[in-house]
């Protein structure tokens, strides 16, 4: 059957055109878009912080570069969960702060370590009286009772500030200690012992008040108890205290008083200072006898008690005898120490004999006994005595090389030298390595460099060594100035040197 014929509408109408690159097939899906890039990995998270310990905080706090940095470490390790200061963590505080010299901050630490529920011992307070001012060392002595939650201070917490307190020349404070101590009132002081009496006996002496303190030692001899009697410091400190002031016969009956009376056998140290005694009145033959007692007492000489012998004899300006001595030390089989050197190097070198004295530095040398500035500073000062300056200098420069610490001394040791020979040229050279080492030198010799210099005409070189005195807080006196400024004047054509006179002058 035939289909039925189309409208005449639909005949006249084309089919639309399909581009073949339009062509689609119906069963092929459209392709999904591409998938988003991945996001990026989030950045390492930071670990949590690290929990501090009390031992590595108080490690922390000791090795802290300034005192606002170890409470800075205190503080912030307490906001730890969980965390309590302990003792030791208190300690190393308190230490690193008296070592910073902050003593109001150390004060403030103590009141906080009072309340805290921590237990303190004596032991970590001992240093921090050592090293606090004196008048905080006696605040925290009188606080101990507290801290440590008993009646009273031990002996040994006792000897320890009263030891500071006299080392450090503070009589008012020293002085309300004492009075505490002979307060029969005073609840945190215990009796005195042995140890605290021989300290305050050490104080008058060194006061030159050998009156109360003999009045000690009785007090001493009155005490019944086994704790408290005289021992060989005692009567060490009281003989060389007689010795000193030139009584030797008083030394030396107390000496025998000692022997006789209270049956303590003297041991070197103690014969040293009635040698010492004897030599500096210049009666050397009588040190001389004391060595023939050590020996009949079975005390054998050592070292030191051969360097003072020494010493006596350079006194005199016996250098033969001096020399004497030493070959009889190393006879009698008593090695040289450093001392003994030093004693006859000295000796050798004030008396003329300075090659003697750096054949002996170097005899030290060799034998691995190493030579100190004193020793050093007796060479140079010899080297200048004889006019040998360019070998003194030389020292100077070499001896810091050879890992040798010299001191103020020994550079002021030859600037005065070559400021009173007149070498000028030489003391400006040597002025430039003092303040490149960090140090000054005398203010007379300063004064005497530029004065000097000025009068030689090398007035551009006293306007610049001033100049450099001058940054490092000197100033010069007034006929100095006065020396300076009429050299500039003489010359206007010294511009250099005007101009630095005026920056100094508006420096002030």
């Amino acid at each position: 059957m035939k289909p039925p014929p189309l409208p005449a509408s639909a005949k006249a109408r084309p089919l639309p055109w399909i581009s073949p690159l339009q062509y689609r097939s119906p069963t092929r899906a459209t392709p999904s878009p591409p998938p988003p890039p991945p996001p990026p990995p989030p950045p390492p998270s930071s670990p949590p912080p690290r929990y501090v310990d009390h031992p590595d905080l108080a490690r922390l706090i000791a090795s802290s570069h300034s005192g606002q940095r170890a409470l800075d470490l205190f503080n912030a390790a307490a906001e730890q969960r969980g965390f309590s200061h302990t003792a030791a963590t208190f300690s190393a505080l308190l230490i690193r702060l008296a070592r910073a010299r902050l003593p109001s901050a150390a004060a403030a630490v103590l009141r906080r370590a009072a309340s805290a529920p921590c237990r303190f011992l004596e032991p970590h307070f001992l240093p921090l009286l050592r090293l606090l001012p004196p008048d905080h060392a006696l605040t925290l002595l009188r606080l101990l009772p507290s801290l440590l939650r008993r009646r009273r201070v031990s002996h040994k917490a006792l000897a320890v500030c009263l030891d500071r307190l006299v080392s450090s020349r503070c009589p008012d404070v020293l002085s309300d200690l004492i009075a505490d101590l002979r307060d029969p009132r005073n609840k945190y002081l215990p009796t005195p012992n042995t140890c605290v009496y021989n300290i305050l006996i050490k104080h008058y002496i060194k006061s030159g008040d050998s009156e109360t303190a003999f009045r000690v030692l009785d007090e001493m001899r009155e005490y019944a108890c086994g704790d408290v009697r005289p021992d060989l410091v005692t009567y060490s400190t009281l003989i060389g205290g007689l010795s000193r002031a030139g009584k030797m016969k008083e030394s030396f009956e107390l000496f025998e008083e000692m022997i006789e009376k209270d049956h303590i056998v003297p041991d070197q140290l103690t014969y040293n200072v009635i040698i010492d005694g004897f030599c500096r009145l210049g009666k050397v033959e009588k040190a001389r006898t004391i060595f023939g007692f050590m020996r009949k007492n079975e005390c054998e000489p050592n070292a030191f008690n051969y360097a003072t012998l020494m010493n006596g004899h350079c006194r005199k300006g016996d250098v033969e005898n001096a020399k004497l001595v030493f070959e009889e030390m190393r006879t009698a089989g008593v090695e040289p120490d450093a001392v003994s050197y030093t004693a006859l190097i000295g000796c050798l070198c004030r008396h003329g004999s300075v090659d003697e004295g750096i054949d002996l530095v170097m005899e030290m040398r060799e034998k691995g006994c190493k030579a100190d500035v004193v020793t050093y500073n007796l060479l140079i000062e010899g080297l200048c005595k004889d006019g040998r300056m360019v070998e003194a200098m030389d020292l100077l420069g070499r001896l810091p090389l050879e890992g040798v610490q010299l001191n103020v001394a020994s550079y002021r040791i030859v600037m005065n030298s070559l400021c009173s020979r007149g070498e000028m040229e030489k003391a400006v050279g040597l002025l430039g390595l003092m303040l490149g080492r960090g140090f000054l030198p005398h203010y007379a010799a300063s004064n005497t460099l530029l004065i000097g210099l000025c009068d030689v005409g090398c007035v551009a070189d006293a306007t610049v060594a001033l100049y450099g005195l001058a940054k490092v807080g000197f100033m010069p006196e007034a006929s100095c100035w006065a020396k300076l400024i009429e050299a500039v004047c003489r010359d206007r054509k010294l511009r250099r040197s005007v101009e630095l006179l005026d920056d100094l002058i508006a420096e002030g």
